[in-house]
């Protein structure tokens, strides 16, 4: 008798949502960005933000995404401020500040552009928080995705993570051989030249170790590989992507053809 290959089954991840399959948190964030940006000026975004603010608390990630909303604020910032002063033809001017006109209209859009740009940037880091990388590619891989498109997401996702660990090596390396990174603002900037080029220069080489570590794994070889790593799946969780897929193409095409308009 032939013995049968193990099936390699990853642990699940606790919760009611971070069980999920990677696939389905996938379409859900999709889904959630859809809608965020054709499914109504105001009731879209702020629908998705309620959603994925119960999302978080479910999975136990509202304080990781808390940070991850404080680290926009800088953009949400600047979109406010410059709709606010600079929204052209508006009629309902506050006030004239030499070449700034605060408009209500120019307010109100730039509150429209950042409830959306807020709502799908943190759909998509609900997913990202509740969802380790190795699972989702894996689970992509086994699903028919390429290899290399597989590649691809996963080093645009770990980008962040992989920048800032570097960063924080960085900076206390340079602490230990007396660099002052601290301290007042123009001693913070005096520090960012000494810091820029080992940034540069360490991911050249990551770049370079991470294509050989590819080569030496036979990464270009032709033909599909064999995922042995399988993620719990069910068929309730099938019926919801599909249902969710169909769901984002009604809505965009409605909204193109401007019934959605009719309705909300």
């Amino acid at each position: 008798m032939t013995a049968r290959p193990p099936n390699f089954v990853s642990q699940a991840p606790t919760g009611p949502y971070r069980s999920l399959n990677p696939a389905t948190k996938l379409v859900v964030a999709a889904a959630e960005v859809v809608a965020a940006f054709f499914l109504g000026l105001w009731t879209g975004p702020i629908l998705v933000l309620i959603l994925v603010g119960l999302t978080a608390m479910i999975a136990g990630v509202g304080r990781r995404l808390a940070v991850l909303a404080a680290v926009t604020l800088p953009v949400i910032a600047s979109i406010m401020l410059i709709n606010t002063v600079l929204y052209p033809g508006a009629t309902d001017v506050i006030a004239h500040i030499g070449p700034f006109a605060p408009s209500v209209s120019g307010f109100l859009f730039g509150l429209q552009v950042t409830l959306r740009l807020l709502a799908a940037s943190l759909a998509l880091g609900v997913g990202y928080l509740t969802t380790r990388t190795d699972d989702l590619l894996a689970d992509l891989e086994r699903r028919g995705f390429g290899r290399r498109a597989s590649f691809i997401i996963g080093s645009a996702i770990e980008t962040v993570p992989r920048t800032v660990t570097r960063a924080a090596e960085i900076v206390a390396a340079q602490r230990a051989r007396g660099l002052d990174t601290e301290g007042h603002w123009w001693r913070r900037v005096r520090g960012i030249v000494p810091l820029a080029a080992p940034m540069v220069f360490g991911a050249l080489t990551e770049v370079e170790e991470r294509t050989m570590a590819l080569e030496a794994r036979a990464f270009t070889t032709p033909g599909p590989r064999t995922v042995i790593r399988t993620l719990p799946d069910s068929d309730g969780q099938r019926a919801a992507r599909w249902g969710l897929l169909a769901a984002m193409v009604l809505i965009v095409v409605l909204r193109v053809t401007g019934h959605l308009g009719l309705v909300l």
